[in-house]
């Protein structure tokens, strides 16, 4: 199997960041702090547009969230 390419489109998986952020009243800034990403990288992230995530960034994400990767990450209709 081969990696998408750039233009292919869409990859299926949606990151509900935005939803836990607001479930646990935390804004993206103080996210950032707690994890050590960017506000940017963690837009990118929670729009929907990046094409790649470390695990030590998605394992750290989701500590700071206390959560699970599949409530982060979820498949798109």
């Amino acid at each position: 199997m081969s990696p998408a390419a750039p233009d292919e489109g869409p990859t299926g998986i949606r990151c509900r960041l935005d939803e836990l952020l607001a479930e646990r009243g935390m804004t993206l800034a103080r996210l950032s702090e707690l994890v050590g990403v960017s506000v940017v990288n963690l837009s990118v992230l929670k729009n929907d547009r990046a094409r790649a995530i470390r695990y030590s960034t998605l394992a750290a994400i989701c500590a700071a969230l206390d959560c699970e990767v599949g409530e982060l990450l979820v498949r798109a209709p």
